[in-house]
């Protein structure tokens, strides 16, 4: 399963038996009528002829005499024809008809490029470059081992949200509504730890990217990434030794530190290793610039976003939030 993303809409695209399938359902949600656009145009005859046309050049189950029944009726006023309806009646396999958690109406590419054009012309062809871009990211494996990649950072993640249920939801005893916030701001902590720079304040800055489906880890290096993942496991290590907020950032920092170190020795790693997409600013960690850093994080600044001072932590609870 993949995506591809037209002018902000999340399409996903999924193999079965060696071809590619699209959600027409996912391609009319941007649009004001939505799935009504789907009934439209499978009820018009030009789109009978063309799926007909499809399923004999591709389909040797097709049901003919169904098929030119159907044609037959459809158009006319009294007649109405469903997804469902055309697969039962003609063992169609071009459209399929799916329930559950990837529902919907689902075409082979040639159907869902002509269901593209009753949409809008404009958005076949980004439709089409898409996927043409899609194939050609396949075929080099940058997907896949991207994808590995930002696996990576929620190959451990459970083992922190576990730390954080059951230590920290019952210590902050929020009502059970609010009880996100603190998965939320634990995920902040190691992203101000790797990226200097928390999700909420990557987000203010790029609300393009934010529109179209992304965010600050799909932007991280691959040393990033990794990072992440090794640090959710110390970081739920530390939750349960009861270790207050604010030093487990800095332990948390000082092992980034070191683990970057080992890291940019790696030769494995720097023979697969593979830049984020469309990323200038995380390209590369630069060591010597986390060296110099100052260690002891601003609480203010992780906080909020506000400029550095040269007052002291906070005393109390040690929360960052």
């Amino acid at each position: 399963m993949s995506k591809i993303n037209i002018n902000g809409t999340q399409i996903t695209v999924i193999n079965k038996n060696g071809n590619d399938y699209i959600s027409l359902t996912e391609m009319v949600s941007g649009f004001e009528d939505g799935n009504k656009l789907i009934e439209r145009w499978i009820n018009s005859k030009n789109t009978v002829d063309f799926l007909g046309v499809w399923e004999q050049l591709y389909n040797p189950s097709f049901n003919s005499p169904e098929f030119r029944g159907i044609r037959e009726n459809v158009g006319s006023g009294s007649y109405f024809l469903s997804i469902k309806k055309w697969i039962e009646k003609t063992n169609a396999i071009g459209i399929e008809a799916k329930a559950g958690r990837y529902g919907g109406s689902w075409a082979q590419i040639d159907i869902a490029f002509e269901f593209g054009t009753y949409i809008s012309p404009e958005f076949k062809l980004l439709l089409i470059s898409e996927f043409k871009n899609l194939k050609q990211r396949e075929a080099s494996g940058i997907d896949q081992v991207w994808d590995f990649r930002r696996f990576l950072t929620k190959a451990n993640y459970r083992i922190q949200t576990d730390a954080i249920q059951d230590v920290l939801i019952p210590l902050r005893n929020l009502p059970k509504k609010l009880e996100g916030l603190i998965y939320a701001e634990e995920a902040e902590v190691l992203n101000k730890v790797v990226f200097d720079t928390t999700a909420k304040e990557w987000n203010a800055k790029n609300p393009d990217l934010v529109k179209k489906g992304q965010n600050i880890r799909d932007y991280g290096t691959t040393h990033q990434l990794i990072l992440i993942a090794n640090l959710e496991p110390l970081n739920a290590e530390l939750i349960r030794n009861g270790v207050q907020q604010y030093d487990r950032i800095l332990t948390l920092k000082q092992a980034a530190v070191e683990q970057v170190k080992s890291l940019m020795k790696s030769k494995a790693i720097q023979d697969t290793l593979i830049d984020s997409p469309s990323i200038e600013k995380y390209k590369r960690i630069d060591i010597r610039k986390v060296d110099n850093e100052k260690q002891t994080p601003d609480l203010r600044e992780v906080k909020s976003g506000l400029p550095k001072s040269d007052k002291q932590p906070p005393k109390g609870d040690g929360e960052l939030f």
